[in-house]
């Protein structure tokens, strides 16, 4: 692999347990605010279908083998225990072909592991980030790339962001791609003032976009501008069923799903996976157009099965589907 990568991602790894439940031993109820809930019967033993350990995963770590598998050199900086779990997550990386050089091995610390709750196509995931001492790493200058990647990390992060936005002071040349996890999102605007200006590319689905900018939620173009105003160059908003759209200040475009060859499997990591398709594509050189093109096939293939990276695409798979699209899998002005 070379010194010098194409792109480097940040934030946090885990190793994510699937549970999946059996249809008759759960149910999902609304309640009085609209708000779904996922409801089992307390206090007693409930018998479950499968159990599947999905190792090295994360939006950070996901996207990190992603740009693997689009043929992108692809480092990635991030904080493991000194435990078996943490080995196993490095290992993981290696075998995706992801250089795990800046992964920081932390003495008397465990590994992040979260519990996924499977229930028919959806999931609930019982999450926790554990307390590293989280330093930017010193990069050589044959080791500084063309492009970072930074999702979600740890709340007890926050001045690493700083140390982030002051390396990106000193170089001007790097672009950022941000793909805000819940705690960045929850720390504000202004906390994080630094890497939104920064940002070259900001990812986020439209609940997301309205909880950050505090724009409305039915106006795809007022959150966009939102965006734009913070100092984003390129917005994407991502809306389920309804596709994705985005903004370079220039243009405005909107994007269908690509059909699904079968009813989704598990919905874990579609978002990681149309985000930084979406990034791998702008680093190969691609327009607004063509990025959006890209990004939801790797989503619709990740949701065919178990885990956030088993269905990622390389480039020659991605142009297969995008040959063989229907015609109205296009962008168009919006």
């Amino acid at each position: 692999m070379a010194n010098q990568p194409d792109v480097i991602s940040i934030g946090d790894i885990v190793t994510d347990v699937f549970i999946k439940l059996e249809d008759d031993q759960a149910k999902v109820y609304a309640d009085s605010e609209e708000k779904r809930w996922l409801a089992m019967p307390f206090g007693t033993k409930l018998p479950y279908d499968t159990v599947q350990t999905i190792k090295g995963v994360g939006n950070a770590a996901n996207a990190a083998v992603a740009f693997a598998r689009l043929g992108l050199d692809s480092a990635y900086v991030a904080n493991v225990g000194d435990d078996q779990a943490g080995r196993e997550m490095i290992d993981e990386l290696h075998t995706n072909q992801v250089d795990t050089r800046f992964v920081r091995i932390n003495p008397g610390k465990i590994s992040n592991i979260h519990y996924v709750l499977r229930y028919q196509v959806e999931r609930t995931i019982l999450i926790k980030h554990e307390a590293y001492d989280y330093h930017w790493p010193h990069l050589r200058p044959d080791e500084v790339p063309k492009w970072l990647y930074f999702s979600s990390i740890s709340g007890n992060a926050m001045s690493y962001h700083d140390q982030v936005a002051d390396w990106l002071d000193e170089h001007t040349e790097v672009k950022l791609a941000f793909q805000p996890g819940t705690f960045q999102m929850d720390a504000g605007v202004e906390r994080l003032k630094r890497i939104y200006q920064r940002s070259e590319v900001i990812i986020v689905n439209r609940e997301e976009a309205a909880f950050i900018t505090g724009g409305n939620h039915d106006d795809y173009h007022d959150l966009l501008g939102r965006f734009h105003n913070m100092g984003v160059k390129i917005a994407v908003i991502t809306d389920g069923p309804n596709g994705a759209v985005a903004s370079d200040q220039t243009q405005i475009l909107k994007m269908p799903l690509y059909p699904d060859p079968a009813p989704p499997l598990e919905r874990t990591g579609a978002g990681d996976a149309f985000a930084a398709t979406f990034v791998a594509a702008l680093i190969k050189g691609n327009n607004l157009a063509g990025a959006l093109q890209w990004a939801p096939i790797n989503s619709m293939s990740v949701v065919q099965q178990v885990g956030a990276q088993a269905g990622l695409l390389s480039e020659s798979q991605i142009e297969q589907y995008l040959s063989n699209a229907p015609d109205n899998y296009r962008p168009e002005a919006f």
